[in-house]
């Protein structure tokens, strides 16, 4: 591969992974086709993959800085306006609550749910997670119990947390699953929306480099700049993407999302069968 070709491939699947990362569509099931698509596949691209997750990662630090600082005890002024106007106020405990049963999950079956990224798994995934996002539409309560993100329990987190498990099953879509989870508990749309993106802070990261620790055999120094591209690239458009979905959801449903994760799951059988 050029080294232009290179950092095309780069720039292309850093826009992918930043433009789907925290959309409830999986990221994963974009990456897989994409990737074949662009013929980059095989152990560099699995490593490529981890590193620009950082940096959809520091676009979610980037967006909700004053919401995470504050979770470690230290303010800035009056909370922005996006980040909540509860009567509570969400704390570290329910984001560890909402980590807890994935990362039980996650470190024992790390090698098992690894052995499932394969198109076939992804294609189910995607279905499956699009039928969840229409339940959680169908069945949420008409009134929420917590419309704001500081009105949130510690039940709704942990509940939360356990819905996020069904993440480890490569192409659900992690915010699909957290945002579902918390539209069933009680929770607006828009307030799991934030919490959703606040928890993939710590549980992205710590996943992130625990594969960047069985994947440092991959590394090398002449792929510096292609991964460069690509973490750049998915930082700028992850930020985009979500500013743009937090004000497209006080107007429409997840409905469409569904659908388009049927759209996705027919291109991963028409791709790969």
């Amino acid at each position: 591969m050029s080294d232009i070709h290179s950092l095309l491939v780069a720039a292309i699947l850093g826009v992918v992974e930043g433009l789907t990362e925290f959309l409830p569509v999986s990221s994963t099931g974009h990456m897989i086709i994409v990737g074949h698509l662009l013929g980059f596949e095989g152990d560099t691209a699995n490593t490529f993959e981890v590193v620009i997750q950082l940096g959809s990662i520091l676009a979610v630090v980037v967006m909700f800085w004053r919401r995470l600082f504050g979770l470690i005890g230290i303010h800035f002024g009056k909370p922005p306006e996006h980040e909540g106007q509860g009567s509570g106020r969400l704390s570290l405990i329910h984001i560890l609550l909402g980590m807890i049963p994935a990362v039980v999950l996650g470190l024992i079956f790390h090698d098992t749910i690894k052995s499932l990224f394969n198109p076939v798994n992804v294609m189910y995934a995607l279905v499956v997670g699009g039928v969840l996002l229409i339940a959680a539409e169908v069945l949420k309560p008409k009134q929420p119990r917590a419309v704001g993100i500081d009105d949130m329990t510690y039940r709704q987190a942990f509940v939360i947390g356990c819905f996020q498990c069904l993440a480890l099953w490569p192409g659900f879509s992690r915010s699909g699953a957290t945002i579902s989870g918390g539209m069933l508990m009680g929770v607006s749309r828009y307030a799991a929306s934030e919490f959703s993106f606040l928890l993939a802070v710590p549980m992205m990261m710590g996943a992130t480099v625990l594969d960047m620790y069985k994947s440092i055999g991959f590394l090398n120094a002449g792929d510096i700049p292609m991964f460069a591209v690509g973490f750049i690239m998915a930082f700028i458009v992850a930020l985009i993407a979500i500013k743009t979905f937090l004000q497209l959801i006080k107007r429409i449903s997840f409905i469409p999302f569904a659908i388009y994760r049927f759209v996705v799951a027919a291109a991963v059988y028409v791709v790969f069968f």
